[in-house]
């Protein structure tokens, strides 16, 4: 059994509401699903400790399907394969009260995800609650506007410290700014990113107990999340084209 609110928390940090097609992988009741957004500018891993299901490997063709089947669904949930001729179905999924079925596809109609070559980081931040908390209210202030530009500099301490610019930097646009202090090797970076990428990864991991943000000064982010249960990583590339 597994509750529901864990499902849905492992299924929302990589659907990000972009990834549909993705394999579950579980092999001695750890699952783990590896992901890349259509236009892959985000790659990334979802793992979940003690997961109550056989060793196998299913391909979820649609996730937004399978989370709609889910959302009925209440308390604690009993997932069970269905094979035919040693093949995998179907994924049956049931509470005290519903008994879901959902169609697994051909593992070949699953895009294959691309791999990351790690650069060396430049910035080393770590991200409590309020820190994703802040980042998600600054850029949910600025709705209809993609940019975000993170800057190293010193404050008045004269401390190092990332700022997240929301916002056109020029001009007499609105602008939000947001510090957060932590290991920084390298001043005046400026690096723009599309923030609506960016808040669908915080809001995905808002939450988790703890988690870390690194960045390369070829402009590659790197996020790492976890809880008790679950753990998340992504790797998230700068934006192409920018107002900044």
């Amino acid at each position: 059994m597994i509750n529901k609110s864990i499902l849905q928390s492992v299924i929302s940090k990589y659907y990000l509401n972009v990834c549909e097609s993705v394999k579950w992988k579980t092999e001695n009741n750890n699952l783990i699903i590896d992901f890349m957004s259509p236009t892959a500018d985000i790659i990334g891993k979802v793992t979940c400790k003690d997961f109550p299901l056989e060793d196998s490997e299913l391909a979820i063709y649609d996730t937004k399907k399978l989370s709609s089947l889910i959302s009925i669904c209440n308390g604690d949930l009993l997932l069970e394969l269905e094979k035919q001729h040693k093949l995998i179905s179907k994924l049956k999924i049931s509470d005290l009260n519903f008994n879901l079925t959902y169609a697994v596809s051909d593992p070949l109609l699953v895009p294959k995800v691309g791999t990351v070559n790690i650069p060396e980081y430049t910035v080393n931040l770590n991200l409590t609650r309020e820190n994703i908390d802040n980042l998600i209210k600054a850029k949910s202030a600025l709705q209809g506007i993609d940019n975000m530009l993170i800057t190293t500099t010193t404050n008045l301490d004269g401390e190092n410290v990332c700022e997240f610019v929301f916002g056109d930097e020029h001009g007499h646009n609105n602008k939000i700014t947001y510090q957060i202090s932590g290991d920084i090797t390298e001043e005046d970076m400026k690096i723009p990113y599309n923030s609506d990428t960016f808040k669908t990864i915080m809001n995905a991991n808002k939450d988790m107990e703890e988690g870390t943000m690194k960045i390369s000064s070829m402009g590659l982010i790197e996020f790492k999340f976890s809880n008790e249960e679950v753990s998340s990583e992504y790797y998230m590339v700068r934006k192409a084209e920018t107002d900044f």
